[in-house]
């Protein structure tokens, strides 16, 4: 069982898996908004932007179990809220370029060239999302850490996200339903900013700990 390796060892998974998260996201963002632009998806595009801004959340969880590693921790200090204030502003921006862009494309009656790009990527994310969230959810039981675990829960929103973005490129991709593409940037902008909205409430709490609606 994890319990039974060395708190060293399993703090060093932990900071690993983060270091996977923000890589992963930085990959996953370039991909995705070079397709979605290329492509003319703003669902794809838009996921893109909020890998992005996941990366600025990452690092804050990268500073904090460091911290932790070297038993420093004792809640969360001012890199860790300034980038918790930072990213809430990014997915607040998103949203508002989210809902321009959707309602634009409603208007006007554009979609996008192909959306079989984003059925892959978010395909991919699906398995790589789960597989996170489930070591996370195992090393912060072990470390019995509240932190890591509401990281870990909070990974489960990139399923929702994901799945939207797979349902919409699907549905346009074997359909061609039209606005489908708009409806599905409106719904990675919902949970956009639900994100923006804990990230301003964690900040102001100054506790990193997942709301229930996020879990």
């Amino acid at each position: 069982m994890l319990a039974d390796f060395p708190k060293e060892k399993l703090y060093k998974w932990a900071l690993w898996l983060s270091f996977i998260t923000i890589g992963y996201n930085v990959i996953e963002g370039a991909v995705a908004t070079w397709f979605g632009a290329h492509d003319e998806t703003l669902a794809l595009f838009g996921f893109g932007v909020d890998s992005f801004v996941e990366v600025i959340s990452g690092l804050g969880i990268a500073h904090m179990i460091l911290r932790m590693r070297r038993q420093e921790y004792n809640g969360v200090d001012e890199f860790e809220i300034t980038a918790l204030r930072i990213t809430g502003t990014a997915f607040y921006i998103l949203v508002t370029g989210l809902i321009v862009g959707a309602s634009l494309a409603i208007y006007t009656g554009a979609e996008p060239q192909t959306t079989f790009v984003g059925i892959i990527i978010s395909t991919l994310s699906i398995l790589t999302m789960y597989a996170l969230y489930y070591y996370k959810m195992k090393i912060g039981k072990a470390l019995n850490s509240g932190p890591i675990i509401s990281d870990a829960k909070c990974t489960k929103t990139c399923f929702y996200l994901s799945f939207i973005l797979l349902g919409s490129s699907l549905l346009y991709e074997l359909f061609t339903i039209p606005y489908v593409d708009a409806l599905g940037s409106l719904g990675i902008a919902y949970y956009a900013f639900k994100e923006g909205r804990e990230a301003f409430e964690k900040a102001a709490k100054r506790k990193i700990a997942c709301a229930d609606d996020c879990c």
